[in-house]
């Protein structure tokens, strides 16, 4: 029977109890492996891989036994299922990636192995990482383990990121590999009540992961706590040569900038994000934060970023005109599903027809239609215009302010189905988060408080590009000042 309490090792924690040899590689593992077992009915995992993590967790302890321990060993992690795995099942939560086994590893994945990490499986997301709410998954939706009091009915953990999330929050897996294209990691670390980091475009090599919009696209890690988010931004990082987009750049000791001391750094309050609407909960947790940073000698200013009216209908033009374009490789030719028809077109008509779900069709046709002769100037360009913008705006607040403070998400999770009809709600879920994706900035949520309700609330901090130091340096104080210490239901007893 495995150990329960050793699930409640931070990454940090548990990685200085191996060294002392507390318990074993393998212990931990077991324990996770059956946690992943115990949260089944979350659908947060597509594929579990518990021999493989046993065997990784084996090879972990032999090197720690010798003296020789890798800056990972043991910690066991859960994988976003759009990072390809060398010889395990990536689907993208899609249908049309049936049966899909890479015959190659992502470039973060291993990086990961490398740093002596075990891979307790796959989880699940939003189909091709479109959505804010991880319902849109050929494999079912996946449930937050958080639950209103007295109010039983399946939340949603954000999206797309859900699976990894949920699996963090619910204590399934030590950390979570994410990738974030508006908002995909620091939405449901809100909502789950973790630690979800957008690191720099270009820290973490895009390859080897299922591509969504290739502008846009940003591995980075999902945590329970800002010091297990720099020590696994260290392993995920790094110039990749196989990437056109990854940075030429030295990966700084992230964990060391991690120094407890703020003082006379400048924190922006952009007044724009007071966004119509916004609830007065979510507004008085934004002050706290913002008082909790003068509180640490920090100087909140107020600043103005102008262009970010135009951030969600820009990115809402570029993301699916880069999907259109990234998903017409799959018809059915040369991997995954194939539905054969009368002809070739035909082939390729059903294949796509059957394997896409609705709203990554929804996303195709804007896409195309924006990409199309006719169209391409007023919108495509015109909004690669607009995000030049958005980033200049950026640039010009980052000559006054170290870091920038703002809510990560309008509201605290809702339940499953209640937007499903809406896709514009659901697009505004990321209004907060799309500007700095939009940038390529480095952002950081972190869980501040509960709403009303009883359900998880973050901030975010958003940097300067590739000074991922001082986002982890403040949202590590932001931490400390929010002592969140509350875990899910599921967490607490109710494990259904």
């Amino acid at each position: 029977m495995s150990d329960p309490s050793l699930l409640a090792l931070t990454l940090a924690e548990a990685r200085d109890g191996l060294a002392r040899k507390s318990f074993s590689a393998r212990e931990l593992t077991a324990a996770y492996n059956d946690a992943v077992s115990e949260i089944e009915p979350l659908n947060a995992y597509i594929t579990p891989t518990p021999e493989r993590a046993l065997e990784m967790a084996g090879a972990a302890d032999r090197r720690l036994a010798k003296g020789n321990a890798l800056p990972l060993d043991g910690i066991p992690i859960a994988v976003k299922d759009l990072y390809c795995t060398k010889g395990v099942l990536t689907t993208a939560a899609s249908h049309i990636l049936d049966r899909f086994c890479p015959p190659y590893e992502s470039t973060v994945t291993e990086k990961l192995w490398h740093s002596g990490a075990v891979m307790l499986g796959k989880t699940n997301l939003d189909e091709f990482a479109m959505g804010s709410s991880s319902t849109t998954s050929f494999y079912g939706p996946v449930e937050s383990p958080w639950r209103r009091p007295g109010d039983n009915r399946p939340l949603v953990p954000g999206g797309s990121s859900g699976g990894s999330a949920a699996a963090v929050a619910a204590r399934a897996a030590v950390a979570a590999t994410g990738t974030d294209t508006g908002g995909s990691i620091r939405q449901p670390a809100s909502y789950c009540g973790i630690v979800g980091l957008k690191p720099t475009y270009g820290r973490c090599s895009r390859w080897g992961v299922v591509a969504f919009a290739s502008s846009l696209d940003h591995p980075g890690p999902m945590t329970r706590t800002v010091r297990d988010a720099a020590i696994m931004l260290h392993a995920m990082a790094g110039h990749d040569p196989r990437d056109s987009t990854s940075a030429p750049l030295p990966v700084p000791d992230f964990e060391a900038a991690l120094t407890g001391d703020i003082r006379g750094l400048r924190v922006g309050i952009p007044k724009e994000y007071r966004a119509e609407g916004m609830s007065a909960e979510i507004e008085a947790i934004w002050q706290q934060g913002a008082n909790w940073l003068q509180g640490a000698g920090a100087d909140p200013v107020e600043i103005s970023l102008p262009m970010t009216k135009y951030a969600l209908p820009t990115y809402y033009i570029i993301a699916p005109a880069e999907a259109s374009s990234n998903l017409a490789r799959y018809d059915g030719v040369r991997f995954g599903l194939r539905v054969e028809g009368d002809s070739l077109d035909e082939m390729y008509e059903l294949t796509r027809a059957a394997g896409f779900g609705p709203e990554v069709r929804r996303r195709i046709l804007v896409g195309t239609y924006v990409l199309s002769a006719g169209y391409y100037d007023d919108y495509y360009l015109k909004a690669q215009r607009v995000r030049s913008l958005i980033a200049r705006d950026f640039a010009a607040a980052f000559e006054r302010v170290d870091c920038i403070l703002a809510p990560t998400a309008p509201s605290a999770a809702f339940a499953i189905g209640e937007n499903s009809d809406d896709p514009i709600a659901m697009y505004l879920n990321d209004v907060f988060t799309v500007p700095s994706s939009l940038a390529g900035l480095p952002a950081i949520s972190v869980p501040a408080g509960l709403s009303r309700d009883g359900l998880p609330v973050g901030l975010q901090i958003i940097g300067r590009a590739f000074d991922e130091e001082t986002v982890l340096r403040i949202a590590y104080v932001l931490e400390s000042a929010a002592q969140f210490r509350q875990v899910p239901s599921f967490v607490a007893g109710d494990r259904r």
